[in-house]
């Protein structure tokens, strides 16, 4: 893999629609407009209508000629998951990147009684990924992307507290939310291997990305000193948001990305160009990662037919 990967390196997307969740902001907007920029149809999925057209200007203002639309998501919302899906009007889907997230917030639940960073970050795209297959695997040299993080490291999942219910530390949580996602693209990976599926699921990280998601968690609880401490830690240490973005958009455009492939910056995982990335070994594992579908297939109320353990 080059390191000296950019954008100038994304083949051409003409003709391919493409489906980018948390397309508002950060790193999901970054990843909306290179896609478009090389000719992609762009699904801006946001939860926020006010922020995600705002987006859109702001995208449209930056590449003229783009194809791209906003359509209403929210994945803490399981209804509204089910609502997107079932609304997308496209028969044909290239390409899925299941990027939008939270971290370390405050203990919550979503809309369907999940631990909200459990629920919105694995839960809510696992539904989504479930929803949209046949199209994917209808559509020759489809492709989903799922954005980890280097946080996975912090923790493996604990199957009998899939929802912090005994005890919640909220970097904890973040921790196994990032490790459920790439549970979820091996088992997903190893489940299209066995179906003799085109279909390539991979996993990217950014590093230490400067967005707007350092910040959310310590905002919501008016905590004003730990913002500006998150502020001050990515105007110094962080890369850019178009930085952070290059390992998402090298796993969703790359020709020579593998299934179950883990890609993020080139340097101690912290920031340059896209590269294979440090992996903890409890993602590659067969029996957690069927135990996690099996259990997430119970609580979404999605199954994938037709792709069995």
């Amino acid at each position: 893999m080059a390191v000296a990967w950019s954008t100038r390196d994304i083949p051409d997307q003409t003709g391919r629609t493409a489906v980018v969740t948390g397309a508002n902001s950060g790193i999901g907007y970054i990843a909306a407009r290179e896609l478009a920029r090389a000719g992609a149809r762009v699904v801006l999925a946001c939860r926020s209508e006010t922020r995600g057209r705002e987006a859109v200007e702001r995208l449209t203002g930056e590449v003229p000629d783009a194809d791209v639309e906003l359509r209403s998501l929210d994945l803490g919302d399981l209804a509204s998951v089910r609502e997107f899906a079932a609304r997308l009007p496209y028969e044909r889907l290239d390409l899925l990147v299941n990027n939008a997230g939270v971290m370390a917030l405050p203990y919550g639940t979503t809309a369907d009684g999940f631990e909200t960073q459990f629920g919105v970050n694995h839960l809510g795209h696992f539904a989504l990924t479930g929803l949209l297959l046949p199209r994917l695997l209808a559509t020759p040299e489809a492709r989903v992307v799922n954005v980890s993080s280097m946080a996975h490291l912090l923790s493996n999942i604990d199957p009998r507290d899939l929802n912090s219910e005994r005890r919640y530390r909220r970097w904890i949580a973040y921790g196994r939310s990032k490790t459920a996602n790439l549970l979820f693209t091996h088992e997903l990976a190893r489940r299209l291997e066995a179906a003799g599926a085109g279909l390539v699921v991979a996993a990217a990280h950014p590093g230490y990305a400067s967005t707007n998601l350092q910040t959310a968690g310590p905002r919501l609880e008016g905590r004003r000193g730990v913002e500006r401490i998150a502020e001050l830690g990515n105007r110094v240490f962080a890369q850019s948001a178009e930085g952070g973005a290059l390992p998402t958009l090298y796993a969703a455009t790359a020709p020579d990305v593998r299934p179950d492939s883990f890609t993020g910056p080139s340097r101690a995982m912290w920031r340059g160009g896209p590269a294979p990335s440090r992996r903890a070994s409890w993602t590659l594992e067969d029996r957690a990662s069927e135990r996690l579908w099996t259990e997430s297939e119970r609580l979404t109320g999605v199954t994938y037919e037709g792709l069995k353990g």
